[in-house]
């Protein structure tokens, strides 16, 4: 008895030995940062470092703030309408890869290719296909009469249009993991299921409807609090593309953050809207938890 507890000790000695260094480093730069974030939100804080304790002032002042609150609804705005639209591509381009041709390897690796590159890479090449007078798009659109000679579409500046680029943007970047996520969802579906319903006659629409996509239901669910949440976090390719123009019509929240860390000079306000971000964050995140679980006591 005495060996086997001493094995036991030693044993949760090494584990633990095994996770101090993530704990050290996860403790360094991410518990400490946001317990600091906290502090420095409390005061009135410039870029040379703190200057007075205003207390709850910082999380008064983005109640009246109009720009916080119109840049809440920008990022609400591309929330609602690129994460349906992602969660869609995933999953049709997770079903078109999952089919059994010869290029199904190929169609996974071309999906999600796109995943690898940096937000600048992705922001330049479509801010240049999109740019007037010298983008491919406009020269496409020309080339096909589509567009008069001296006609442009000011994709990044007129209208809706910047919107409409960003969506494209994000979606043609960002689809490939949640494709992935389908994807290992659909190889744990058994192929017996899919015969058994071909021997009683339900057609590739039926099967998919009453037979793949409630399997799917976990990782739709998953999906869709990822890109949520992602979706609210949106900032490097707005900043390159647009930088939030025209005037502040496509501005998101984390840019309005950095503007007032960096161009504001006011840390402790950033630091406040920054909290407030979190909380939207986690009370969306457990709605969604709570629809899931209501839905899988049904």
């Amino acid at each position: 008895m005495n060996g086997r507890a001493t094995g036991k000790s030693k044993g949760g000695l090494i584990a633990w030995l095994f996770l101090l260094p993530f704990t050290a480093f996860y403790t360094v730069y991410t518990i400490w940062p946001v317990i600091q974030g906290v502090y420095v939100s409390l005061h009135k804080w410039g870029l040379m470092g703190k200057q007075r304790f205003v207390g709850l002032d910082n999380y008064a002042k983005f109640l009246g703030d109009k720009h916080f609150w119109s840049s809440l609804g920008n990022t609400t705005k591309f929330a609602v309408i690129s994460a349906p639209l992602l969660i869609l591509l995933a999953l049709t381009l997770a079903l078109l890869a999952n089919r059994p041709t010869k290029l199904k390897k190929a169609l996974r690796v071309g999906y999600y290719l796109p995943s690898v590159l940096s937000v600048s890479v992705v922001s330049f090449v479509f801010k240049y296909l999109f740019s007037p007078y010298m983008g491919f798009v406009n020269g496409v659109l020309h080339a096909f009469g589509i567009l008069a000679p001296g006609q442009e579409i000011l994709w990044l500046t007129e209208g809706n249009k910047p919107w409409a680029v960003i969506v494209l943007v994000t979606l043609w970047w960002t689809v490939g993991f949640s494709m992935m996520l389908y994807i290992s969802a659909l190889q744990e579906v058994s192929p017996q299921i899919y015969e058994a319903a071909d021997i009683d006659g339900a057609s590739k629409a039926r099967q998919l409807f009453t037979i793949t996509l409630p399997l799917l239901k976990r990782t739709t669910y998953l999906v869709v609090m990822l890109q949520v949440i992602a979706a609210f976090k949106v900032f490097g390719q707005i900043q390159l593309i647009t930088d939030g123009g025209p005037g502040t019509s496509t501005r998101p929240l984390i840019q309005y953050i950095y503007q007032a860390a960096f161009r504001n000079n006011d840390l402790g306000y950033a630091s406040a809207m920054s909290y407030a971000l979190f909380l939207i964050l986690i009370v969306l995140t457990l709605i969604q938890l709570f629809i899931q679980n209501r839905r899988g006591e049904a």
